[in-house]
């Protein structure tokens, strides 16, 4: 990387030390269109006003900025909501969930309706009728990004 280049993870706030290869693609600046949005609206809710948006961040790092998707491979392991599009069932699991953050700010009982609620759409084949295209998707166009910013 080119000495006084900052490449930042919008994601998980915190700077890329690797070179990514990415295309630049239109980004989104929210989560409400991702399949959990309707099972779980306030996780995504909470997840989406942690984070300033992109517009604010590439301000505050100033100079040159370029903001390129970081394509989400359907096997990825991280925790994070997204990286579940195409295994929604893994959202099942207390521990996916407790992977990531987002679940633990809203309550118990919330998180136990979610949950159900998922289990329901999955058990009666509705999760697959309205997003099963996702899960032949080798990777999704989401939220994560990275933003770069040279000095002018």
């Amino acid at each position: 990387m080119a000495k006084g280049t900052s490449w930042w993870c919008a994601s998980c706030d915190c700077p890329v030390t690797h070179a990514v290869d990415a295309a630049p693609s239109p980004v989104r600046d929210d989560l409400t269109e991702l399949s959990a949005a309707h099972a779980a609206p306030a996780v995504l809710d909470t997840e989406a006003r942690r984070y300033p948006s992109i517009g604010h961040i590439a301000e505050i790092l100033g100079g040159e900025g370029e903001v390129r998707v970081v394509p989400i491979p359907a096997d990825c392991t991280d925790g994070f909501n997204e990286a579940y599009y195409a295994r929604p069932e893994m959202l099942l699991d207390p521990a996916a969930r407790t992977a990531c953050s987002a679940w633990s700010f809203v309550d118990a009982a919330t998180s136990e309706r979610y949950t159900e609620h998922l289990r329901r759409d999955l058990e009666s084949g509705r999760w697959d009728e309205q997003h099963g295209h996702l899960r032949q998707e080798p990777y999704l166009q989401g939220s994560l990004v990275l933003i770069r910013a040279v000095p002018a």
